[in-house]
Parts: C-alpha cells; sequence; structure tokens
C-alpha cells in the first residue's frame, strides 16, 4: 500500500504562481558579471559545522555571499553519485552512475567496478562510444564553446568532471586527480616543482586529516594549472572532512582538523584570486558532496541473507547464472544485483529486508509491495540494481555529540554515509562573487542537482542534454526576490500495515523535488 500525506503548508496555488515566476526568472536575459566561475568542493562537509571558528574562510564567504540553508545531497548520499550530479546537474538515470560501486558485467562479469576509476571510464567508453556518462559535464560544454577550464582534485572523483585522456590546444583544459593528470605530460612539472602527490596513509590508531595531499593539489591548481591565466571556469575538489570522518567521526578532533585544513586551502585560492585582482570578478561556490553520519550498529546483512536461505556474495567466483544475487555495499545504502531479474529471488529479498532490524526505505524496479520504485528516486540507470535501499537512522549523538547515527556495515563508532538520514542528506552550500545576492540566507529548498544548472547559466552556457536540476535564481543578484512556498509531502509505503512501514518525506519547489529524508520499521523490531 503507498499513500501520500500532506502537511499542512500545501498552498497549490501558490506553488504554480511560484513555479511561474522562477521560470520566469531563469529565462530573462541575463549578463554576468563574473570573468571566472570557481567549484570548490569540501567532500564530506556538514552546514552545522560552518563557524568563525572552524571555518573563518568559508564564514567570510558566507558573510559577503549566500548560505543555502536547506541544501540536498542526491541520495544515495556519496561521493561518485553527487560528483556526477554536480558536473552534470542529471539525474543519475541520465547519468547512468548510481553508485560509487556499480555491478557492470559487461565491464567485468566477477564483481563491482568503482565508477570514479579512470580504467572503469575508459572501458566505459570504449563500450559506448564515449558515453560512460549519458549526458555532458559543465566543463564539456564549456570546451565545446571555446571556453577554458582546468579540475584539480585530491580524490579520483575530479576525474568525473572531465575524462578525456588528450585534449586539442584550445580551449585550455586540464585534469589534476588523484595526483595524476590529463594530459599526462602536465605532471613532470608538478612533480619537479612540489615533488610527487603524498597520497592519504590513514592510520585509525591516531587519525588525522589528509592534509598534505590536499595541500598539494591545491598549489597545484594556483601555482601550475593556473600559471599561465585563470580559466573561465575551475574545480577543487578536497578530500576532507571526508577521510578523517571516515577513520573518526563527525565532530572528533580529526574530523575539526580536516575541516580547517580545507578552509585554509580556501583561504589559500581567496589569497591567489585577490592577488591577482580577481576576487570581484570570480563566482565562487563552495559545496559538499553529502553530509554524514555515525555507525551506531554495526550490521552484516549478507550473512542475513544466507542464513535464512538466499545465497548472496560481494565477488563471483565464476560466471553467474540467472537467480544468483550480487550485494554491492556503498556505507549507508546497498544495491542488490539479481542475476537475470529472477522475480521470485527478488521478492524473497524484499522479504527478508522488511523483516530485517536494519532495512531503511526500499526501492525496487517494479515498486513491489511496500516499496517505492526506483525510477522514484530517478536511479533507473540501465545498469541499476533491482533492490536498492538505505539504511536504518536515528538522531542519537555520537562519543563526541554529533547527532546523527545510521545502521550499516563497517565499525560501529566510525563515519559513515550513504543513507537517507537527514545528517546525510543535509550538506553544504555556500556562494559568493559578482553575481551572487550579498548577505542572504536562502531558505527556499536548494540541491546539489542545481549546482551545474546554475553554474552553465553563469557560463553563459546551455547544456546540449538539458538539466533536471533549476537555476538558482533567488540568489543571483539583481533578480526578483520568489514568493512561491515550498510544499513538504510524506509518502509512505508499508506490507500488511502493521508489518512494515516505510516513509520518505520530500520537499517540493519551482518545479524540483527534493528528498529531505526517509526511514522505516518492522513489526518484529
Amino acid at each position: 500500500m503507498i499513500r501520500i500525506a500532506s502537511l499542512p503548508r500545501l498552498l497549490l496555488p501558490l506553488i504554480l504562481a511560484g513555479a511561474t515566476l522562477a521560470l520566469r526568472a531563469a529565462d530573462a536575459p541575463f549578463q554576468p558579471k563574473a570573468e571566472h566561475v570557481l567549484l570548490v568542493i569540501w567532500d564530506g562537509m556538514r552546514p552545522d559545522f560552518i563557524n568563525a571558528q572552524n571555518t573563518p574562510n568559508l564564514q567570510a564567504l558566507l558573510e559577503r555571499g549566500t548560505f543555502f540553508a536547506n541544501n540536498h545531497s542526491f541520495w544515495p548520499t556519496t561521493t561518485e553519485v553527487n560528483g556526477t550530479v554536480l558536473a552534470t546537474g542529471a539525474f543519475p538515470a541520465r547519468s547512468h552512475v548510481v553508485a560509487n560501486q556499480e555491478y557492470r558485467p559487461d565491464i567485468n562479469p566477477r564483481g563491482p567496478v568503482h565508477t570514479e576509476d579512470a580504467e572503469t571510464m575508459r572501458k566505459g567508453d570504449e563500450l559506448t562510444g564515449g558515453k560512460y556518462l549519458g549526458v555532458k559535464t559543465v566543463a564539456e560544454v564549456a570546451h565545446q564553446a571555446g571556453q577554458s577550464t582546468v579540475v584539480a582534485g585530491t580524490k579520483p572523483v575530479a576525474l568525473i568532471q572531465d575524462r578525456a585522456p588528450e585534449r586539442p590546444a584550445q580551449p585550455r583544459s586540464a585534469t589534476l586527480f588523484a595526483g595524476k593528470t590529463y594530459p599526462a605530460a602536465l605532471l613532470d612539472a608538478i612533480v619537479a616543482a612540489l615533488g610527487p602527490n603524498p597520497p592519504y596513509k590513514p592510520d585509525p590508531t591516531h587519525p588525522g586529516p589528509n592534509t598534505d595531499e590536499n595541500n598539494w593539489t591545491t598549489h597545484a591548481l594556483l601555482e601550475h594549472l593556473w600559471h599561465d591565466g585563470v580559466p573561465r571556469y575551475s574545480v577543487l575538489w578536497l578530500s576532507d572532512p571526508d577521510f578523517p570522518q571516515h577513520v573518526s567521526s563527525p565532530g572528533a578532533p580529526a574530523a575539526l582538523t580536516g575541516i580547517h585544513d580545507s578552509d585554509t586551502n580556501l583561504g589559500l585560492v581567496v589569497a591567489d584570486l585577490t592577488k591577482r585582482g580577481l576576487l570581484d570578478k570570480t563566482d565562487i561556490f563552495v559545496v559538499s558532496d553529502h553530509g554524514f553520519s555515525t555507525i551506531g550498529r554495526s550490521v552484516d546483512p549478507v550473512k542475513y541473507y544466507n542464513e535464512h536461505g538466499v545465497t548472496v556474495s560481494k565477488q563471483f567466483a565464476s560466471p553467474p547464472a540467472n537467480g544468483q544475487v550480487m550485494s554491492v555495499s556503498v556505507g549507508g545504502a546497498t544495491g542488490l544485483y539479481v542475476i537475470g531479474h529472477d522475480a521470485p529471488t527478488i521478492a524473497k529479498l524484499v522479504d527478508l529486508l522488511q523483516q530485517s532490524d536494519f532495512a531503511g526505505p526500499i526501492f525496487t524496479r517494479d515498486a513491489l509491495p511496500g516499496t517505492f520504485a526506483i525510477n522514484a528516486a530517478h536511479l533507473d540507470s540501465p545498469a541499476a540494481p533491482d533492490i536498492i535501499f538505505s539504511f536504518r537512522w536515528n538522531d542519537g549523538a555520537n562519543a563526541v555529540g554529533a547527532p546523527g547515527l545510521i545502521t550499516a556495515e563497517g565499525k560501529a563508532g566510525l563515519g559513515m554515509h550513504g543513507s537517507l538520514s537527514k545528517f546525510d542528506i543535509h550538506n553544504t552550500l555556500v556562494a559568493g562573487g559578482p553575481d551572487i545576492r550579498a548577505g542572504y540566507r536562502d531558505e527556499f529548498p536548494t540541491g546539489n542537482i542545481d549546482v551545474a544548472p546554475t553554474i552553465l547559466h553563469l557560463l553563459g552556457l546551455t547544456s546540449p542534454n538539458g538539466v533536471d536540476g533549476r537555476v538558482l535564481t533567488e540568489a543571483l543578484a539583481d533578480t526578483p526576490l520568489l514568493t512561491e512556498k515550498p510544499v513538504t509531502k510524506r509518502l509512505e509505503a508499508s506490507k500488511d500495515t502493521h508489518t512494515w512501514q516505510q516513509y520518505l518525506q520530500t520537499t517540493s519547489f519551482a518545479g524540483r523535488t527534493y528528498f529531505d529524508e526517509g526511514n522505516a520499521s518492522s513489526a518484529s523490531h
């Protein structure tokens, strides 16, 4: 059974009027003042840790620009999903990246592949005629328009922004990802000046941030990739506070140090732009790919399935037969791939999940009883799993007082994300620059899906594939403030009413719908 429960503040006439105003604002002639646009990603940054002490440079940007107080990560709230969303402004169903790891048997028939891996992308492009991503990224659209771009990232996910190994001489472009470069020849000069990339070596006994690698990447951007001038569009992806939060937890000393380190690197960028006389000519966006939680309880779903009569694997020892199942975990969410889409096996797995004490909202290809349809989450890519579910969560606090606990695979007490918890979904977005409304707190619902459409708008570009997000017109200078009222709904699904219940809270605004949170409960738990 599925039903929609509307909250008291639903005002349909105002929604329609507001949507019309939003479209008019987006379609109005726009002349950007900025000569450059910069996107900076702080991986895993929760907005509740922004303050003058932790993040003085980000706080300064916030005060002279716009703070998006109700921003949403895309679910699954993981790096590669949101890295692709930020790069394209497209739903995973169209971009084809639905998880950090996916089972793509045409690339690897025995086990999952990392979707951000350079070799995965190469093989994917080879198999699809260059369509590993189903849509073009902002950087690719900029290239087609003759605009220069530079991408620099501590993590491999940066490659999703611009993955072509070879580039034409014009427009100028470069990608630095986890210590490697496209074109490859760029790396020699960087290493000669800065030394080799210092990769992160986590020590669980003495967890710390990825200070050296983030600093190396930032200096490579400023001193080498920007050596001949700041391009029209740049991306800087920093790995912290994600790395230290995974080996400690949100709010732990190592995580706070990681936040401060990312802020220090933002300060280096701002100082460099100031020195070049370009700060007042640059629109800067600082966003995180997702929020963060702490594992309150560790579980082993694969063991649970096997104990209840369904054989599930994380790797296949030999080419699989119909009905065999692969489980691919991405932290706070898991995808289950049933070979041949065997209906009885899928139904049995759903039944087991609905009897478990760990499963949150379940999504299935055919919207089986008590589940939501995968296409409702825009995850229905060609390689999507048959079942994808979020783990359960609660508002409890971790050892250092940071709220947000999830059940998940992994060690209890360490940080994790990927779920439909509000602490994973609500993430950071701050912007400042000549085209950004100054001193503004945007309370309207916004999302990572909206960042690329807004940047394309500021670059004067249009994606040939279209976008699924919206232009954040309310945060642009010299545009009318919107009057539309957001509409919050609660979508519920149950099985036998008292046996299994799950919900998904959404907010709709300007023709877009954002996931706020989702959870589930079963009668026996």
